[in-house]
């Protein structure tokens, strides 16, 4: 058994809107796309099974920017994972402004 950890940040900016008055606060969407980035990781990974995670979601201008560092066990590919969460955090955003 393998305890060597493939180690990779994964970035997923986006366009998120204009700034309307009826959009969510900033707050709102940093909290919402960190959320759904987690969630991705820990429904592949126990959480004891991570040995690092950074999530670090910024908004600014209407620019969502979410860069996710995974150092997991090789099984599920932790790039693959980081990718995927943070394409769903991007994901969750659009819909929180869709809603």
């Amino acid at each position: 058994m393998s305890n060597e950890s493939t180690d990779g940040p994964t970035d997923d900016s986006r366009d998120a809107g204009d700034g309307d008055a009826d959009e969510p606060a900033d707050e709102e969407v940093v909290r919402t796309a960190a959320e759904a980035a987690e969630g991705v990781v820990f429904a592949h990974y126990d959480q004891s099974a991570v040995t690092d995670l950074d999530v670090t979601v910024t908004f600014e201008e209407g620019v969502l920017d979410v860069d996710v560092y995974l150092n997991a066990p090789d099984d599920p590919d932790p790039d693959a994972v980081a990718r995927e969460a943070a394409e769903t955090a991007g994901e969750a955003v659009d819909e929180l402004f869709e809603a």
